[in-house]
């Protein structure tokens, strides 16, 4: 049976695409900065953070811009990539009421717009390295494996959301409480080695802590990703895909009339 679907989606293929691109295009139609507002956005918020953490709180990490900014742009597809998917199908009524096709393109389309706004920020990220003279090593082959199991956990996640918030319109707030938490909860601002060794067990529970530390890890200081990461990172973004993937096609069958 997910063989059948998996081929289903295959046959939409180019109508996934054509969502994902319109989406993308259409949030920065009306926009004067059009699409270096994607390349803007993380530098504002890179200034930011980093004022009030490398000179207010005296962060010590090496290449902390970069370290700093990696971990913006992966949390930013996270929280774009759920935000987007969790309206995917509230936001089409029409569509779902009156033409049937596959209800989840909608959600995976809007995974892949967040992704190509992601791609557009790590222009930036590059740049920033060819600046501060990082040199790129062999062990950026692990960050397209890295970028897939993030795009699974996103995904997941927002298969998750986009059915529950059919049904239930809170879970929108709910979610923007749990993203706000969750960026502190994560090590984005930090290293791990401030943490004592037992909240460092906990925090790296939570599957973005790993996805973003091996990305620096393999992009930023040229240390290959970990067989115990990577596995992790896998095993999780699997169950976060499976659960989603279980949630959406169980609730899929009431989108029409609850909508």
């Amino acid at each position: 049976m997910i063989l059948k679907h998996l081929n289903e989606l295959y046959d939409y293929r180019d109508l996934i695409w054509k969502l994902s691109w319109g989406e993308f295009k259409l949030r920065y139609k009306n926009s004067v900065l059009g699409y270096f507002w994607s390349l803007l956005e993380p530098l504002l918020m890179l200034t930011v953070l980093y004022l009030v953490f490398s000179n207010l709180m005296r962060v010590q990490v090496e290449h902390y811009q970069l370290f700093l900014l990696m971990g913006i742009i992966l949390w930013n597809f996270l929280s774009r990539s759920t935000t987007i998917g969790m309206f995917a199908i509230v936001g089409r009524p029409d569509m779902i009421k009156k033409i049937y096709f596959p209800r989840d393109i909608f959600v995976i389309s809007s995974c892949i717009t967040a992704l190509l706004m992601s791609l557009f920020e790590s222009v930036v990220f590059f740049i920033f390295m060819a600046v501060f003279r990082v040199p790129i090593s062999v062990n950026l082959v692990y960050a397209p494996l890295i970028l897939i199991f993030l795009f699974t956990l996103a995904l997941g996640i927002s298969m998750a959301l986009s059915a529950l918030n059919v049904y239930y319109r809170d879970v929108q707030f709910i979610w923007d409480v749990l993203m706000q938490a969750g960026f502190f909860a994560t090590p984005i601002l930090y290293s791990m080695d401030i943490l004592p060794e037992t909240l460092q067990k906990i925090v790296l529970l939570n599957p973005m802590s790993r996805i973003i530390i091996s990305a620096r890890d393999t992009v930023i200081y040229s240390t290959p990703a970990s067989p115990e990461d990577l596995l992790f990172m896998f095993a999780s973004s699997a169950i976060f895909l499976i659960i989603g993937y279980a949630v959406f096609s169980r609730l899929e069958p009431g989108f029409a009339e609850e909508i």
